[in-house]
This record gives structure tokens, sequence and C-alpha cells, in this order.
């Protein structure tokens, strides 16, 4: 297991990092207890101040050179967590948020087998693709604004959510044929290898 030095580790972006994931039960207690709309705003608020830092630790790291291992592998954790906990919270006023928890729950647990698989081998995506990008930006959008506005009439919402669920299940499908390529990749330089044995 590969050892991070102490300035990697207490660095000023993954300590952004750190705080958006204590973040994460102080706006589900926040929102889950809300008994009125100023409630649900203290706890959009909180969201809010969580999402800055995501914003800002990425400006600092490339700003002032602290790009780290322990960074990279934090950022999209804290993402992860922060999305699924908004998710779960909002699904106890919106029943149809279970529908794309489910697939949340597909689409990275495939995500996170094959990276896996392939990591096992030397191999894995090269940062994210453009859909991926597109539809963890949608999600974020979607979910910070059902949990900044709680008064949005539930047609809009489960419209919001429908759309989220369609642009998830596009992107699971355009993940798939490139895992598969990679899995060619791997097969065609395993062949290779055993010809030259």
């Amino acid at each position: 297991m590969k050892k991070y030095s102490k300035q990697e580790i207490f660095s000023i972006p993954n300590l952004m990092g750190y705080f958006r994931i204590l973040m994460i039960p102080v706006f589900c207690y926040l929102y889950c207890t809300a008994e009125s709309t100023k409630d649900y705003y203290i706890a959009a608020g909180v969201v809010i101040l969580s999402s800055l830092t995501d914003l800002f630790d990425g400006v600092i790291a490339r700003r002032f050179h602290m790009i780290t291992e322990l960074g990279k592998a934090l950022d999209p954790i804290a993402d992860k967590l922060t999305h699924a906990a908004l998710a779960f919270c909002l699904a106890v006023r919106y029943p149809l948020m279970w529908a794309l928890i489910a697939l949340m729950v597909i689409k990275e647990g495939y995500m996170g087998i094959m990276g896996l698989k392939y990591l096992r081998v030397g191999k894995k995506l090269e940062g994210a693709m453009w859909f991926g990008k597109i539809c963890t930006a949608w999600l974020f959008v979607v979910l910070l604004l059902l949990f900044i506005i709680p008064d949005l009439p539930y047609r809009f919402v489960n419209i919001l959510i429908g759309i989220t669920i369609a642009i998830m299940v596009f992107t699971l499908c355009m993940y798939i044929p490139v895992f598969r390529k990679m899995g060619k990749v791997v097969e065609v330089e395993g062949t290779h290898s055993m010809k030259g044995i």
C-alpha cells in the first residue's frame, strides 16, 4: 500500500476534501430534521459551502502546484459520497429519487468493478469521458437545485429526476463499449506476450 507524505496528506486542497466529507453528516442531519423552509435553506447553505470548497480545491491545487495522487483519489470519492448523501436526503421527500439511487448504485458498481478489473493488469481510464463529465455535472446541478429550492412542484421535480435517470442510463451504456475495448486491448497484449515466450 502506498504511503503518502505528511505534506501531501495535509495539503490545502486535500484538507478541503476532508472538509467536504465531514460536511456530509451535517447537511444530512439538517435536511432530514428540517421542519420549515428556513431549515431547508440552512441545510442548502451547508451544501453550497461544501460545493465552494470543491470548486476552489482544484483551482488551488493547479495554481500552487499541489496536485497529488492522494488528491486525485480523494476528490472523486468526496464527490460521489456527497452526491449519494444528497440523493438519499431528497428521497425522503421525493419517492422517484429511489429509482435514481438504484441506478447510481448500478452505474458506480459497474464502473468500480470494471475499473478494478483492468487496474490489476495495469490499465485504467485516462480521466473521465465527456459523457461522464456531463452526467456528473447534471446530477449535481439537479440535486443542488432540489436542495436549494424545497418548494418546487412535484411534477417538475419528477421531470428533472426522470431526465437525470435518462442521462445516467445513456452514460452507463456509453461506458460499456469503452470497457469492452479496454478488454480487447488486454487480450491482444496478453496474446502477444504469450507469443514472445
